[in-house]
């Protein structure tokens, strides 16, 4: 049922919000006017995203959808939090090589418990409407599934890029796979929505709820779909599995260190997708830059303040911004960093072309206590973990004539102070 809300912002004003960060808008000139019937008859959109809880914990690059969901709820209208449970137990098939292996009902009920938990860090519980695709999935059927299938042919499957590649490559296709655009779809008839967010790899999936709606009677759906964010490395999308994420439960300080560590190009695309600047202030505040009004440090800070603070409060995030400065641009003694004074001649390693005027870095990160062994050390310093007074360290060698009095090894959570004579 849907709620009133008394006053909305111009169309035009409500845009410059929404499109921020967005990739593609399906169509863009739909949205227009469904958001003008909106504002005139003081009904709020049905806007939802699904979220399949395939993991325990949340990292930025899922916030990027839930942000946007805020978007919606800041400007007034109806946000759904959609908890895929039912469509878990298929395993979304999107940008897969190989069929993925479904979860138990168990692990899906807990995962999903500790994705409500997390979620609410971004959106107003108060004004979320949470719901689980089992409510309706369940009860469809396999007569329902049928007629849902109908709806679509082999031919239109194979036309989504993943389910094409692997077939061109005759690899195996579940059958089950190809029912999760057609469930995904589904959700969107069962919810009646007026506009299904996803990425840019969901376009099958959010196509396919537009055709059920349609043959359901409903007016389709608007598609808004936001781009992939890459990771810290700003290569791969970000993923625990690759090293490159930002998890929402990491400390303030961990967390504000590595929004610091990333490219002065990468950090125009963190502010779009994972803060709730309009396009307009986003681009203002890159001409600043661009002019050399605005250090590029100094916008990355307020970046990283914002971000920390989104997760963490205010206070942590200034804390977390005054002991980086301590840590990297004062280069003074961390408040909590512990201090070894270690010996040179114990951290050379075998003559090779830098011979003995080279520390070798893994043995510096297990005599530091970092690292259990050499070989734990190389694969962190591989993973790009690894930081020396806050920059990322990309070699197993540090050369005498750069090494410091003082050194901030860090590795994870855990950092410590070398003094090397």
């Amino acid at each position: 049922m849907r709620s009133t809300a008394p006053d909305f912002a111009p169309v035009d004003e409500q845009l410059d919000l929404l499109e921020k960060g967005a990739s593609e808008i399906i169509r863009r000139s739909d949205l227009a006017e469904r958001l003008e019937e909106s504002r005139k008859a003081s009904l709020p959109l049905r806007v939802k995203a699904g979220f399949d809880p395939t993991a325990p914990d949340l990292h930025l690059g899922h916030t990027v959808l839930m942000r946007k969901l805020r978007h919606f709820q800041q400007l007034g209208h109806q946000v759904i939090f959609l908890v895929g449970d039912f469509t878990s137990l298929i395993g979304d098939p999107t940008g897969r090589n190989a069929t993925r292996k479904p979860l138990t009902r168990e692990q899906i009920t807990e995962n999903a418990k500790t994705y409500q938990e997390q979620v609410f860090r971004i959106l107003d519980r108060e004004r979320t409407e949470v719901r689980f695709n089992s409510e309706w999935l369940d009860k469809l059927g396999f007569e329902g599934t049928i007629r849902l299938a109908a709806q679509f042919t082999v031919s239109q499957m194979l036309e989504r890029d993943d389910f094409h590649r692997r077939y061109d490559n005759e690899q195996p296709i579940g059958l089950h796979e190809f029912l999760y655009p057609v469930m995904q779809g589904y959700d969107s008839v069962a919810l009646r929505c007026d506009v299904e967010l996803g990425g840019t790899d969901q376009k099958f999936n959010l196509l396919c709820g537009r055709e059920l709606q349609r043959v359901s009677g409903q007016k389709p759906q608007i598609v808004l779909m936001t781009p992939i964010l890459e990771g810290l490395d700003g290569v791969q999308k970000m993923s625990k599995s690759l090293g490159n994420a930002i998890g929402i439960h990491e400390l303030p300080a961990e967390m504000y260190g590595k929004l610091m560590s990333i490219s002065d190009e990468l950090m125009w695309k963190y502010w779009a997708l994972l803060t709730d600047l309009k396009t307009s202030e986003v681009e203002a505040m890159r001409a600043e830059t661009a002019s050399g009004a605005l250090h590029p440090m100094e916008a990355k800070k307020r970046l990283s303040r914002t971000i920390v603070a989104d997760f963490h409060g205010d206070a942590e995030a200034l804390r977390a911004d005054e002991n980086w400065a301590r840590m990297f641009q004062q280069k003074a003694a961390s408040e909590d960093i512990e201090e070894l004074s270690l010996a040179y001649a114990d951290l050379v390693g075998p003559s090779g072309a830098l011979g003995a005027l080279a520390i070798r870095l893994p043995k510096l990160l297990t005599a530091l206590g970092l690292a259990a062994s050499g070989a734990e050390a190389s694969r962190k310093i591989a993973e790009r973990a690894v930081k020396l007074d806050g920059e990322t360290a990309t070699n197993a060698l540090i050369p005498l004539e750069k090494l410091p009095a003082r050194l901030v090894v860090r590795l994870g959570k855990r950092a410590r102070a070398a003094l090397i004579s």
